[in-house]
């Protein structure tokens, strides 16, 4: 028992951070949770919490524990408990993982005490509680939040739709009060003042615009010669930039994710490669995915009409309100040579694509096939590719990825066809 509580309150440390108050320590513990729309936001949210997806720079938990200062835990779905867990402490603030930080929001979190809320348009944005509290909000003192400086994701494709307000609030936190690396001789620029590189970022002969909104450069990284980048842009650490690659903004590379030929306002969150010519246009593209050589998404449709795309909340095709809206690609997926995708598709989990022609707007998880049809592709094959996938970038495909893994493939079979 003893041990127990030496390794909560190590913990705590950890992971509440503290304040000092005369002679005494204050613990601060920030929870973010998933919220109401975290079904609006699959597939990239069978994987993660909704803290965890990237929009501008950085993901939303990082946002938060950089403005806050604490670090930060996650309330989820159960079957991500084990890789996301939650921290909880006698004294909690609980955060609404859905909305991006701002310096007036943050604020009014730090100063949130007990048996105090803050809403917005009869949603709660943060609230007190102790542990193991049922929150009831009829006895909470109701702080209304009047400013107009939130950005909500409420939708898959507002990941793309906010990402270039996204990334100049990532640029200001990260770089406010720093130094640039120099920019080498060799790299055309223009707006010099929008542009950031980190330490052991190479980029020689290459173009940079940042004209239109900041360009960030992160650690380690790359861009090969003859690339052309608009801003804004974000190319996060250790991702690499094929040569002639053409990059227009609002852009965000994801860590050690490779990137080659056209893409417009896309995010990519990590270790994911796009390394041939071909066109990607207003997607998003989560972790661990590949698009073979060629591979190219429409993101207008022929007669210019608001494009709708599934909801997994109301299992149908939603009104998305976009004009242009191209390919949302959960994590695990991969595509063939000379994929053609149409306007608005969403791909699940750990889907195989391949084959000539258009295949559906809503390629279900664990998927196997094209345009021709889909066969379930088996879970012990999909794990046997993750696995090397994951080595090539010394990561481990573990225990908790599989039964994660297995939890969807079960969730989503309904909407495979055998």
């Amino acid at each position: 028992m003893r041990n127990q509580r030496l390794f909560y309150l190590a913990l705590i440390f950890i992971i509440g951070g503290f304040i000092k108050i005369s002679n005494l320590i204050y613990f601060m513990n920030y929870i973010l949770f998933d919220g109401s729309v975290r079904n609006q936001l699959l597939p990239f949210t069978y994987t993660r919490p909704v803290a965890d997806l990237r929009v501008g720079i950085l993901t939303i938990r990082e946002k938060w524990e950089r403005m806050l200062g604490y670090t930060t835990s996650s309330v989820t779905e159960d079957y991500l408990v084990d890789k996301f867990p939650m921290v909880e402490f006698n004294d909690n603030v609980f955060i609404n993982a859905s909305i991006i930080p701002s310096e007036n929001l943050v604020n009014m979190v730090s100063n949130l005490s007990e048996n105090k809320a803050i809403f917005l348009n009869n949603e709660p944005v943060a609230f007190f509680a102790k542990k193991d509290q049922e929150v009831n909000f009829e006895t909470y003192d109701v702080i209304e939040y009047s400013f107009k400086d939130i950005i909500k994701i409420e939708h898959n494709w507002d990941i793309f739709k906010f990402n270039g307000e996204a990334i100049k609030k990532d640029f200001q936190l990260l770089t406010s009060g720093r130094d640039s690396q120099p920019i080498p001789e060799t790299t055309n620029v223009l707006n010099e003042s929008q542009i950031f590189i980190e330490e052991g970022a190479v980029l020689p002969l290459c173009s940079l615009n940042a004209t239109d909104g900041p360009i960030y450069i992160g650690k380690d990284s790359e861009i090969m010669e003859g690339s052309l980048i608009r801003g804004p842009f974000a190319l996060c650490n250790n991702a690499t930039i094929k040569m002639g690659a053409k990059i227009y903004g609002p852009t965000t590379i994801g860590p050690f994710s490779k990137m080659g030929g056209e893409i417009n306002n896309c995010v990519i969150f990590g270790y994911t490669n796009k390394g041939h010519d071909g066109f990607l246009g207003n997607s998003v593209v989560g972790e661990w995915c590949n698009l073979g050589a060629d591979t190219n998404n429409s993101n207008l449709k022929n007669n210019y009409a608001e494009v709708r795309l599934w909801d997994y909340e109301t299992e149908g095709f939603a009104k998305t309100g976009l004009q242009f809206c191209g390919l949302m690609m959960g994590d695990h997926s991969k595509c063939g040579i000379n994929t053609m995708f149409n306007t608005g598709t969403v791909i699940g989990v750990s889907a195989n694509i391949f084959g000539s022609g258009f295949p559906r707007n809503f390629i279900p998880s664990f998927s196997w096939g094209g345009y021709s049809g889909m066969i379930t592709y088996k879970t012990v094959k999909a794990f046997e590719v993750a696995k090397v996938v994951m080595e090539r970038r010394n990561e481990l495909f573990t225990e908790i990825d599989r039964q994660i893994l297995e939890y969807i493939f079960e969730e989503t079979k309904r909407w495979r066809k055998d």
